[in-house]
């Protein structure tokens, strides 16, 4: 569990997410991410090459904010520590793809592994040290 049963709900509900890293010299970086629930982490794909890597690598603070479209005032923050997995990451690119799909049955094809190696894909896991936002259910 993340945070509350209501805030994991909003968590899974709503997919986009604005994920935010601290540079060397301590300005916040921020770039839109799809997030899936694993177990008690907030899991999102990225590669080797972009900068939240390079951030979660020096300063592992991180910051992931969702919120509804339909509602301003909705929104979950997510504080806690990243860390990059580069082995194992299959099991949560197919969860992701499910979700940004809407498709729970959806299956890899048979290169998939070789496709994320080819584009550099690994994975982010955030541990959660502080949940906080504003529901509206």
């Amino acid at each position: 569990m993340i945070g509350t049963t209501e805030q994991d709900e909003f968590i899974r509900d709503h997919l986009f997410a604005v994920v935010t890293t601290l540079r060397k010299n301590g300005s916040p970086s921020s770039s839109g991410v799809f997030v899936v629930i694993d177990g008690d982490d907030i899991t999102f794909s990225t590669t080797e090459d972009r900068l939240k890597t390079r951030t979660i690598e020096n300063d592992a603070r991180v910051a992931v904010t969702l919120s509804d479209a339909g509602d301003p005032f909705g929104y979950v923050t997510v504080e806690g520590s990243g860390s990059i997995q580069r082995d194992n990451i299959i099991p949560t690119h197919v969860e992701l793809n499910r979700a940004m799909r809407g498709d729970a049955s959806w299956e890899p094809p048979g290169n998939f592994d070789q496709l994320l190696k080819d584009q550099g894909r690994l994975v982010v896991r955030i541990k959660p040290e502080r949940v906080f936002g504003v529901l509206k259910m």
